[in-house]
Parts: structure tokens; sequence; C-alpha cells
């Protein structure tokens, strides 16, 4: 007789890069227990990005915005779910709130580190050695790991799904060109200006690449729309700007159709890494000693200023001299190099 599946919560985080990176620690656990069964706490947004995670069964949208305590709505919330038999809630964000609802589901066994006074919300509470786990998905995979376990030698690289069909849909609607290999661009960055790359230099390398024989497909939300119209100025003809045109799995799928991409440290950056697509990934404010795209075909271009990193939004010194002093013909150089043919003239 087979042992009865093991059902586990994992309540996600809220940001889109750190949703992915997630997808390492649900590797981690299928390759341990091929039959274990894992659903996924998380904002609403990021259902169609769990949509593309095969080893997730089924996301469960939070009723409640980024920053929203809403106490009643996850007591409610973690009674709705109490009869699910889940064995195991791993929490992934280190706030107080983001317990509750494992606690309100009478989950046995509640895997988490320890944060902002979680005693008693959490019972299997983990101490987090930074220093031995520098990078974020480290620590997720260390969560799905027995306590005190040694971090395996390889972290599983998130891959996400791709939807042809889809891809062919959205190169109908919008025009896209079918004889030019594309570039995606990603200049937008939810944390803040001090990581995001000057507009001027993402439009010179957009005119370089169309002067190469390339499009160029701006992604982002609507509120890089402004953006992605001074690049399509700059780059002239051949850029397409799709920022608040696509819906988050439409990126995926332009995503994986794009031959190469360059991006700021964001959220679509660890999008296309986990599509494994050749990237140069810009860094400011940020490290990719944190963060980085998890991708042999990806390269970070980091300068390591005296000044750096802060992990501030804004410079505090009023120069940005992280980002405007990497300059496009780098960039250019660095994505050739790791693109290889895809970008000949």
């Amino acid at each position: 007789m087979s042992r009865p599946v093991r059902r586990i919560l994992v309540v996600g985080p809220s940001w889109v890069g750190d949703m992915v990176m997630a997808q390492s620690l649900f590797m981690t656990l299928k390759a341990a227990e091929p039959r274990v069964e894992i659903d996924v706490l998380a904002p609403g947004w990021s259902l169609p990005i769990l949509a593309r995670m095969p080893e997730v069964r089924q996301g469960i949208a939070m009723p409640l915005g980024h920053g929203q305590f809403g106490l009643k709505a996850r007591w409610q919330l973690g009674r709705r779910l109490a009869d699910s038999g889940y064995d195991q809630a791993i929490v992934l964000p280190g706030s107080l709130k983001s317990a509750l609802v494992p606690l309100f589901a009478a989950i046995p066994r509640r895997t988490g580190f320890r944060g902002e006074m979680r005693y008693g919300l959490l019972n299997d509470m983990r101490h987090l050695d930074k220093q031995a786990l520098p990078m974020t998905v480290q620590r997720f995979v260390a969560l799905g790991l027995p306590a005190g376990a040694a971090q395996p030698p390889a972290t599983p690289v998130p891959r996400l799904r791709a939807d042809p069909a889809n891809f062919a849909r959205l190169r109908e609607q919008f025009g896209l060109l079918v004889n030019r290999p594309a570039v995606a661009f990603m200049p937008g960055a939810e944390y803040g200006p001090a990581k995001q790359w000057p507009l001027h230099h993402y439009g010179e390398l957009a005119r370089s690449l169309v002067e190469l024989g390339h499009q160029i497909w701006v992604l982002g939300s609507a509120k890089d729309r402004v953006a992605g119209d001074e690049i399509a100025r700059l780059g002239g003809e051949g850029v397409f700007n799709l920022c608040g045109s696509t819906q988050l799995a439409d990126a995926v799928d332009l995503l994986d159709a794009a031959a190469a991409a360059v991006t700021n440290d964001s959220g679509l950056m660890h999008v296309a890494a986990a599509l494994d697509k050749p990237m140069v990934a810009i860094y400011g404010s940020s490290t990719p000693h944190h963060t980085p795209p998890l991708s042999d075909k990806a390269q970070s271009l980091y300068l390591g200023l005296e000044c750096s990193p802060c992990f501030k939004r804004t410079c505090p010194l009023g120069h940005t001299r992280c980002l405007t002093e990497i300059r496009p013909q780098q960039v250019l150089a660095r994505l050739c190099g790791v693109a290889g043919l895809s970008l000949g003239a």
C-alpha cells in the first residue's frame, strides 16, 4: 500500500522575482518526495506565473494587497483552508502577518525563519545565517530541507513553461516582425530609480541593435509605458513598446520567443533567466551577489563602486554613477558575447 501523499502550503513572496526564485524550493520538495502536493498562497497577480510551474498543484489568491494586515480576512481564509489536509506550511516572507493564515488553518507544522516576533505562530522556526546563505534562492531552498541540513551542492534552477500558441497570438496582435530576431528590453524596476539604467542608454543600445538587423520589444507594466515610449523614440523604427499592453503570462511567452534580453535587476529579469534566455542584467544599487539571474546564459554588469551596493531606492549621493557609467557599447559587447551568433548583423 502506497504511503499517503503529503500536502504542503507555501506562503509565497510578494515580488515577481522572488516568486520565480521560489520555484527552486518547489523543485527541491518534489525531488525529495515526488508525490508531494504543493499549493501556494500568493498575491493574485502571481497566479499566472505559478501556473507555468509544473511543481505547483494550485495557486491560492491572497485576498489582501501588499502591506495590508487584514486580520479578519486572514482568519477567514485560514478557516477555509483548515479542511485541506495540509501537513506543513512553509512561510517564505519574514513578516508576522504572513504566518497568520497557516496558524488559523491549524496546519500542524509551520516552518519559517525567525522574524517579527513570530514565536508561537511558527513551530518549526529556523535561524537565518545570512553569511552561510547570502542568496535569496538559497534561503528559500533551506526552508524545504530538514532543520540543520546542509545546502545542496547545486541549487535547482527555475524553469518556467512557455505557451507558443499564445506568442503566435501576441505576434499577430502587435504586428511584431517575423524576419528579425528580437531583443527584449526590461527598463523598469519596482524598487526605484536607483535600479534603473538610464533611458537614453537604452535608447542608444536599441538604435545600435536595430541597425544590426534586430527588433526590440520593450516589456513592463503600465508604469513603464512612458519609459517605453522614450526608448522607442530614441531607438527608431523596429522598437515595439509593449509596456502595459500585456499580462504577466504574455511577458513569459514573449521572452521565450526573444533571442536575448537586456534588463535591470527586476522581476522580469528572473522570468527571463527562468526561460534560459541569453541576457545582460544591469545592477546599480543592488548586487548580483544577492539576487543574480539564475542562468548560465546570463551575464551581470555591476561596477562595484565604493558606494555600492547601497540598496537605496534613490541614489543618496545624487549621481547614480553605478548606472550612468555603464555605457551602451559595454552592454552591446556583453550581449554579443553571451548571445553568440544570434546577434550577428
